[in-house]
């Protein structure tokens, strides 16, 4: 199974696939851990992003070839890459999830200022310049609101998967 946490910088992505990862026993990936391996002083130009992405798939191909849950935590801006994922993998929508984390700008801004010791590059400008360009996730998906509680969103996706799950 993989699991897609997607959404723009600072509205808790990151917190909430390492909550989500020992609920299902996934390995967690993160794009901002990948690029700071690949990367010692990541430029974020669209050729560097392009292998991000590509080593993050390699890599969680092989995990789900093994039979290895996944979480992918990356912001998936466009609607095509997060399709990229379910038809580069082959997965069904039994195996293929997708995990919108949402709040007010003001609180991602606010998390973004306050960020400390993190592997995320990502600014107040970065924001701004990807809200611009976010497209809307129209693939079946969960949207969930990172103010609450993050036990409470574990729960909600947690129905939500197995739901998916019954009906497929």
């Amino acid at each position: 199974m993989i699991i897609i946490i997607c959404g723009l910088p600072g509205v808790g992505k990151s917190t909430l696939a390492k909550q989500l990862a020992p609920v299902f026993d996934a390995t967690l990936l993160s794009s901002d851990k990948i690029r700071k391996e690949l990367f010692s002083s990541p430029t974020y130009f669209p050729s560097e992003l392009k292998m991000v992405y590509d080593v993050m798939m390699v890599i969680a191909k092989y995990l789900n070839d093994s039979g290895i849950n996944c979480i992918l935590d990356a912001t998936f801006n466009r609607e095509d890459s997060r399709m990229e994922v379910r038809d580069k993998l082959k997965l069904d929508d039994f195996n293929f999830h997708i995990i919108e984390c949402s709040c007010s700008e003001e609180i991602a801004i606010s998390r973004l200022e306050s960020r400390k010791y993190d592997y995320s590059d990502a600014t107040i400008s970065a924001y701004q310049k990807m809200k611009k360009i976010h497209e809307p996730v129209k693939a079946d998906h969960i949207t969930v609101d990172t103010t609450l509680s993050p036990e409470e969103n574990v729960r909600k996706i947690a129905d939500y998967i197995s739901k998916r799950s019954d009906h497929t």
